[in-house]
């Protein structure tokens, strides 16, 4: 699955997926599992995306 198919449908903010990635790395005592493994990656794809979507591009 591309990045873009994963955001395309994507409400949530920057600030919403980073809290997730903390809560996340919290819950998991700083050692995550093969399937946290794929979640925080999921994550990250997806917070890089919101980010790409709110930098302006410079004049």
């Amino acid at each position: 699955m591309s990045p873009d198919s994963l955001t395309r449908g994507s409400v949530r903010s920057a600030a919403d997926l980073n809290d997730q990635i903390r809560a996340l790395w919290r819950r998991a005592g700083g050692s995550l599992s093969a399937q946290e493994r794929a979640e925080y990656e999921l994550l990250v794809v997806e917070w890089a995306a919101a980010i790409r979507g709110t930098v302006v591009e410079a004049a």
